[in-house]
């Protein structure tokens, strides 16, 4: 069963979110919540699987809540098999694709995005695909969002340097990802099995103190390891 908390400011959003997810097998609805402060206590009280969060809402907007939710997580959610703690995973709501809140979404570590004419069944694909661990927007549009994101902004100080505590194979790995390859493309062209392509991201993630692998793809465009235009070969 995978327990969703859903934050929207519109009553009649949220209502009709609440309605579908409460229909279908497999997802239980443990809260709703109408702004970002609101989001974070429920979070902590309720201690979802999957969070549906909206973006531009009075008050705390939903990067703030993200941000102070995971930050919250980390210090009381058990490890993981990988070592590292076991967080909610965080969908952003938004009206539009190309939407500067939305980055600063994933910088904060949310897991991906949901447009709000999202159908309803890709919309349950998603909450099924985020709470398995998986990013879930398709490679093409990560590359089209962190591409567009990346031509229009500064590099970010703070980026981890140059990427030094990673071995070869896992910037190999990164930087397909980063282009848009999924694990089983990426697995085909390194002649490896998907399990260690995931093993691989993992490694990297923990090595650079990431949260999601959205993180991941925008560090290795930061950081210069793929360029903007560039092809996945």
């Amino acid at each position: 069963m995978i327990r969703v908390l859903v934050v929207d400011d519109q009553y009649l959003i949220r209502a009709g979110l609440v309605a579908l997810l409460r229909a279908a097998p497999g997802v239980e609805v443990v809260g709703e919540a109408a702004d970002g402060e609101e989001a974070v206590a429920c979070a902590a009280h309720t201690r979802p699987d999957v969070i549906l969060m909206d973006i531009r809402m009075p008050g705390m907007d939903g990067t703030t809540a993200t941000e102070r939710i995971l930050a919250e997580a980390v210090g009381r959610a058990p490890e993981s098999p990988s070592g590292k703690p076991a967080l909610p995973r965080v969908l952003v709501l938004t009206t539009f694709d190309l939407d500067e809140y939305v980055y600063a979404a994933l910088r904060a570590g949310a897991s991906g995005f949901l447009l709000k004419d999202t159908g309803p069944q890709r919309l349950l694909e998603a909450i099924t695909a985020v709470a398995n661990g998986d990013m879930l927007f398709a490679p093409s549009v990560t590359r089209r969002l962190i591409e567009s994101y990346v031509q229009r902004a500064e590099p970010v100080p703070d980026t981890p340097a140059a990427l030094e505590a990673l071995t070869a194979r896992e910037r190999e790995v990164l930087q397909l990802t980063a282009r848009g390859l999924s694990n089983t493309k990426i697995a085909e062209q390194l002649y490896i099995s998907e399990a260690t392509v995931k093993t691989h991201l993992n490694r990297t993630m923990t090595k650079l103190d990431l949260g999601s692998r959205a993180q991941a793809v925008v560090i290795a465009y930061e950081t210069g390891l793929v360029v903007p235009g560039s092809s996945a070969g």
